[in-house]
């Protein structure tokens, strides 16, 4: 059995799908849910879902007995997932969970990326459990720039600090495709662990960013590059509160540095294909949102 945390949220639900059409049978899924009435459509389809919260620690462990392989995927509580993660591990183990994956952040263990410390974490909590596990250290969602579009079409650009930094995105289908593909690999080869850093095939700048933007929306966009001093003004201007504004600019500093610019390859060779591609991730992205 295999079972997928948060399937609620964007990537759960995608891990759940990248399964069925792999080919593991409905009856073999779990999709672990804060809300099982919010995932009826999987039930339908034959998907096991049971009650996990991270927050109530009491609905892990019944949610996971019978699990071989458990995909871990954190948990959008930014300052609660060291706690929370530490709950579905703890469970995990006492299941008898045989191998656990985890949704990670690029270079977890070594990274200053803003979004590292939870992570770095939690794969230090996965360690001390003794369960073996694969880390799967996503870079960044080509989705996050949804906003970006929608300002771009306001004001036909885009505003960063990010100088000549470099991204090397991915959808997160992509991402999503991945954890299954481990996740089968997993069920055939529990004691098998192994990390991958997982990034598009390409990293792109800012201007290639505006330029696809500007396609996808129909209207020339350009990239407007400040200082991060001046970024945080602009967006406590905008209405951010100093520390949203702070992380936000930051963010982006950690880009201008290249934290999320490796192409390691690991992500297009776990799915076989190449990775999707900047433009086509960004109208695909646009469509959902409206959705």
């Amino acid at each position: 059995m295999i079972a997928v945390t948060g399937v609620t949220g964007h990537l759960g639900r995608l891990i759940v799908q990248a399964l069925l059409r792999r080919g593991v049978e409905p009856s073999q899924v779990i999709a672990a849910v804060r809300t099982p009435a919010r995932a009826d459509d999987l039930a339908d389809r034959g998907v096991n879902v049971r009650e996990a919260d991270y927050d109530r620690p009491e609905t892990l462990a019944p949610a996971f007995a019978g699990v071989d392989v458990l995909v871990l995927v954190s948990g959008n509580a930014v300052g609660e997932r060291v706690r929370q993660h530490g709950a579905a591990i703890d469970a995990a183990k006492s299941a008898g969970v045989k191998h656990l994956l985890y949704t990670s952040v690029l270079h977890a263990d070594t990274t200053p990326l803003l979004l590292a410390p939870e992570h770095r974490a939690t794969e230090e909590l996965i360690a001390a459990a003794g369960i073996p596990a694969t880390l799967l250290r996503n870079g960044w969602y080509t989705e996050n720039y949804v906003a970006n579009l929608e300002q771009a079409r306001e004001s036909s650009e885009i505003l960063g600090s990010v100088g000549a930094g470099r991204v090397a995105a991915a959808s997160r289908a992509d991402f999503a495709e991945a954890a299954a593909v481990a996740a089968i690999n997993a069920a055939a080869n529990p004691e098998q662990a192994g990390v991958y850093e997982l990034s598009g095939d390409e990293a792109w700048d800012y201007a290639t960013l505006a330029d696809a933007v500007g396609q996808v929306i129909g209207r020339p966009v350009a990239y407007r590059d400040v200082t991060t001093a001046e970024h945080e003004a602009i967006l406590t201007g905008a209405g951010l509160d100093e520390g949203t504004a702070a992380f936000v600019a930051g963010l982006d500093a950690n880009i201008r540095d290249g934290l999320l610019a490796g192409t390691s390859g690991d992500l297009a060779r776990l799915i076989g294909r190449p990775t999707t591609p900047l433009r086509e991730g960004l109208s695909a992205a646009l469509a959902t949102s409206r959705v």
